[in-house]
């Protein structure tokens, strides 16, 4: 596949990065239906990412990838995961507090975070990508610039919405292969997620695309691809668990067992 496009969007599609920043910064949500037939392919919606990013003016701290279960990939009509560009700041270590005027539809999903201790590559192979990353728990906070939008916001708009990235709160970094010996065992890793001291849902990582590190595999494979390579000091947050939960005020927990660790931050009014 050839280098992500930098040729010129169409007027429409150039006022969709525009308004797409607006709403990220106003956080007055758009609607969908004002902007049907304006993307309709991939390489259009990364290229409205990659400038909507640009406008964000601030480093890439890394990647959200989105749709790596059957589950969620048939939702959006997509045969393929794909991805979003996330600013540094939206980035957060646990314990902390997101605050209800930053957030605009939020959902909670339990994630396994991982940082690249080094550029990764496509010919990475799975055990590589043990050794080469940090591993924590997280939940994401997906949230997207439209409103209404899960589970019928259309996968050319999730991805020109940088994949509805919100923000990823995450847990303790440690070596990934000093917490697991082996590829396979990263596929086994349990969660709970809890609102308010009540369990909400369980799940296993093999979710994600039978192994999470199949889903950072293929992130770093795509990146390079388009040009923009996976690099040292980037984290990203490989997919989720289980079906997102909305993300009411309050407070939130996920655990994970293999000596992952857990994840805690609350939702609170101004």
């Amino acid at each position: 596949m050839p280098e992500l496009s930098t040729k010129e969007l169409s007027q429409s599609e150039q006022e969709l990065v525009e308004h797409l920043f607006k709403a990220y910064q106003t956080h007055e949500p758009l609607q969908e239906s004002d902007y049907e037939g304006v993307v309709t392919d991939e390489e259009t919606a990364y290229q409205v990412q990659r400038q909507l990013t640009e406008l964000k003016n601030e480093a890439v701290g890394g990647y959200k990838v989105s749709l790596t279960s059957q589950e969620t990939q048939d939702m959006f009509d997509s045969d393929s995961p794909l991805y979003g560009a996330q600013v540094k700041s939206h980035f957060v270590s646990s314990p902390t507090t997101l605050y209800r005027s930053d957030l605009m539809e939020p959902l909670a999903e339990v994630e396994m975070l991982f940082t690249a201790k080094e550029d990764l590559n496509s010919t990475d192979s799975l055990a590589d990508l043990l050794h080469k990353t940090r591993v924590a728990p997280a939940v994401e906070v997906p949230d997207s610039r439209f409103s209404d939008w899960f589970p019928s916001l259309s996968k050319y708009m999730v991805m020109s919405d940088a994949a509805v990235g919100g923000y990823v709160v995450y847990g303790q970094e440690v070596d990934a292969d000093q917490l697991f010996n082996n590829v396979d065992e990263l596929a086994d890793v349990k969660c709970e997620l809890f609102h308010d001291g009540e369990k909400l849902k369980d799940d296993v990582s093999s979710e994600v695309l039978g192994n999470p590190l199949n889903s950072l595999h293929w992130l770093a494979e795509k990146l390079e691809q388009q040009g923009t390579p996976l690099k040292a000091g980037q984290r990203v947050s490989s997919g989720t668990f289980l079906l997102p939960e909305s993300l009411g005020d309050g407070n939130w927990k996920a655990t994970f067992n293999k000596g992952l660790g857990a994840v805690f931050f609350d939702v609170v009014a101004d």
